[in-house]
């Protein structure tokens, strides 16, 4: 197969205000993914090879044949499950819709909500979720914490990941039941707990998923594990902060949102050893590159955490703060929304910048690359 090649720049940016549009590009909203690739590793892929400034056009299961990996690499991956976190439900008193997110709890039958109503939610309600008529639990709204945000009491003091397998459903992204809407398509479907998690999901406790693991099968995990590729993983709960687009007009304004991380002692000895041999660190998506680069800086000395490293993070790798990556070499990730603090990370990658990436993005709009958590990937290499 012949791939275009196509020549991007390479652009340090000076470390002056970077104003948050920026990051914004323009996205015709056909290019939304809906649906994921069928197999996984079906989706596309844009390689930026930073040694040669050029551009080329993959598919994911293309990845052992390029040349880029080589025995000793090491893979890191988040391996955290999303849990059923989308509520549906209604007001008990009135039958009015809601719809919402869990996002998470402050003690035994203590949740933090996310809910939107045709109405204004009030203090004392109660939201009925799932059928009335049947199986149904609820919840009593206590304080709202602005932005739609609520703390409730549950009606059950049970484990609330056990609940929501009960009266949650898969939290796909707002933008993906909003195009699914318009094409006429149910906005959740049954296979959608499946493949909004990926293949090496382990812990539960992300209401988004890490997306740029989701281009993985198992074919394509033995066939790099046979060129002695190694695999870990780090575990990020993925909050809902993590898509919220950037609305402070410069980047150092924004309030960035924090993610529980564990790194395990497993892992960060994998670190070391491929760092002994000369193996780069291949990060699957920017979750785990915010795991990686939240560790304290004596992570990897022997026997100072010999349960690793578990904490909460705000890092936020944007261009103006002329962050060093520390564990980062090469990064897979996804096509993300504009203003995002997902873009300033990427931008932020050494001979990237600001500049390169949106040549990127325009180059993916128009190949007509899928866009967005179902979408296709990007590697920079």
């Amino acid at each position: 197969m012949l791939h275009r090649r196509h020549a991007f720049r390479s652009h340090n940016d000076s470390v002056i205000a970077v104003k948050t549009e920026l990051l914004d590009y323009n996205l015709p909203e056909e290019l939304i993914a809906t649906q994921p690739a069928e197999p996984r590793d079906s989706a596309r892929i844009l390689v930026l090879r930073r040694d040669t400034q050029a551009m080329e056009h993959h598919r994911v299961s293309d990845l052992p044949k390029l040349g880029l990996f080589k025995a000793g690499d090491l893979m890191l991956v988040n391996q955290t499950r999303v849990i059923k976190a989308y509520l549906s439900g209604s007001r008990k008193d009135t039958g009015g819709k809601v719809s919402g997110l869990y996002i998470g709890s402050d003690g035994p039958g203590l949740w933090r909500v996310m809910l939107e109503s045709r109405g204004t939610l009030q203090p004392g309600e109660t939201i009925v979720l799932g059928d009335a008529a049947s199986e149904s639990l609820e919840i009593e709204l206590i304080q709202s914490l602005g932005d739609g945000a609520w703390s409730a009491r549950s009606a059950s003091e049970a484990d609330p990941i056990g609940l929501l397998e009960k009266f949650g459903a898969t939290p796909l992204p707002p933008y993906i039941r909003k195009q699914r809407k318009k094409l006429g398509l149910d906005e959740l479907s049954a296979e959608d707990e499946k493949r909004y998690n990926t293949i090496f999901a382990a812990e539960a406790g992300s209401v988004a998923a890490p997306t740029a693991g989701l281009h993985f099968t198992p074919g394509l995990l033995a066939e790099l594990e046979a060129q002695g590729i190694n695999r870990a993983a780090v575990d990020l709960n993925v909050g809902m902060g993590t898509f919220a687009p950037v609305r402070a007009e410069l980047l150092t304004d924004h309030d960035m949102h924090s993610e529980t991380y564990t790194v395990p002692r497993s892992t960060l000895d994998a670190i070391t050893q491929a760092r002994q041999q000369g193996g780069r660190l291949w990060v699957v998506g920017t979750t785990t590159v915010r795991a990686l680069e939240s560790l304290p800086s004596d992570a990897l000395e022997p026997g100072k955490y010999p349960e690793g490293v578990t904490g909460s993070t705000k890092l936020f790798i944007h261009p103006e703060a002329d962050f060093t990556f520390r564990y980062t070499d090469t990064l897979l990730t996804n096509f993300h929304l504009p203003k995002s603090t997902l873009l300033a990370l990427v931008a932020s990658l050494p001979g990237v910048g600001l500049d390169g990436l949106m040549a990127a993005y325009h180059e993916a709009v128009d190949q007509r690359y899928r866009f967005y958590s179902y979408g296709d990937a990007m590697l920079v290499v």
